[in-house]
């Protein structure tokens, strides 16, 4: 019997029926409501917003979250192939899961008070109050014990200052959970939209995640209120503990996009002619998809292992980093090198192989480098850090 092309280790046995279930809802609704638009929406530079009810009445956002706030309670192997699927249509729709279940609604549940989840959580499941996650700065995203945005207590409210840069949903955001200074170590606020002093400026001219919202933001003697803190942590585990969650999804979601560049490179390489032969029909040809097979084959295998120690509550950050630097730079290569076998068609996003190449620019960068996940693995190995 024939080997899926996409599933060589036949890697959804090791799902579980409930697992097998979401993924194919998220992938019919990839197919049904992402792929017929999500070019045009990259060629206009554009969110594509009408999807954000859709997603939401699937229970994709906060899905990892229980019940009781409106979320899906799902686990976490089926967050990780919700993001799967999403990517394999476009990073930008992933990132905007990822951003508001991961980075939003995850700090709110995780830090906050049963207050602050009653008010905003089941609004946010909804699609009705949509979050950003202000961490990184101008001056330098590697480095976040480097903020400059502080938070000064000023009788029963918060006097917010600073600014934040390279924020995925911005200007759509209803409210930004702000990472700041506080004369008690970094703490975290949830700023909401019409706060006298705070402003978010779209980011233009990306050549990447063109179908995502980016931003700068900007704090201007923000006035806070102390029910608007996260009450819960303090420190810079608080912003790091969202990022590992977040990047937990990233390790997942570039397979999807690796696999919609396979797909369409093996298709079309079995349909193009050159010298009176199917380009699949030569060794160079084969060769390379055999390879990008080969590691779309271990990346999967990483994951779902990965996604097993999580919902096991024995997943440690450095097994992230791993998986995130695995996975981010197989589906780059894996975008680059489709995007050669479909020739000069292939820099045109009728196709999307160079749409998710351009993607994974951003992908491979965001919520840690690939440089700083090599060192998080050179630290775990050798016991020195050399960051």
């Amino acid at each position: 019997m024939a080997l899926h092309p996409y599933d060589l280790y036949d890697v959804r046995s090791l799902l579980t029926e409930e697992e097998r279930a979401v993924q194919d809802t998220v992938a019919r609704f990839t197919d049904e409501r992402v792929l017929p638009i999500i070019g045009d929406c990259f060629d206009e530079g554009r969110f594509p917003k009408e999807l954000v009810g859709e997603i939401a009445e699937l229970g994709l956002l906060g899905s990892s979250l229980p019940e009781q706030y409106g979320c899906a309670g799902l686990n976490a192997v089926s967050y990780g192939l919700i993001c799967q699927e999403l990517e394999r249509g476009d990073s930008g729709i992933r990132s905007f899961v990822s951003v508001q279940s991961s980075l939003c609604m995850y700090p709110i549940y995780a830090y906050g008070s049963e207050e602050q989840r009653q008010r905003w959580l089941p609004d946010m499941a909804a699609g009705k109050v949509i979050g950003c996650f202000g961490l990184t700065e101008p001056h330098g995203g590697s480095d976040p014990a480097n903020m400059k945005t502080h938070a000064k207590r000023d009788g029963d409210d918060w006097v917010l200052n600073g600014s934040k840069m390279w924020i995925t949903n911005g200007n759509l955001a209803d409210i930004v959970i702000v990472w700041a200074q506080t004369e008690d170590g970094i703490q975290g606020f949830v700023v909401e939209k019409g706060m006298a002093g705070f402003a978010a400026q779209e980011i233009k001219h990306k050549m990447s995640l063109r179908a995502s919202v980016t931003s700068a933001l900007y704090f201007d003697n923000v006035r806070v209120p102390e029910a608007n803190r996260l009450p819960n942590v303090k420190g810079l585990k608080g912003p790091l503990g969202c990022l590992t969650q977040a990047r937990y999804g990233i390790t997942w979601g570039p397979i999807g996009a690796a696999i919609a560049c396979l797909d369409e490179a093996l298709n079309y390489s079995k349909e193009r002619i050159l010298f009176d032969r199917p380009v699949a029909a030569t060794q160079s040809a084969q060769i390379k998809l055999a390879e990008m097979a080969r590691r779309i084959t271990l990346a999967q295998l990483l994951v779902v292992q990965l996604g097993r120690l999580k919902d096991a509550g024995t997943m440690q950050p450095q097994q992230v980093s791993l998986a995130k630097w695995n996975n981010c730079r197989m589906a780059i290569d894996i975008a680059r090198e489709c995007r050669d076998l479909l020739g000069g068609a292939g820099i045109t996003t009728e196709h999307s192989a160079i749409r998710h190449a351009l993607n994974l620019e951003s992908v491979i960068t965001y919520e840690g480098t690939e440089t700083v996940h090599q060192l998080v693995i050179g630290r775990e190995l050798t016991g020195i850090s050399a960051f």
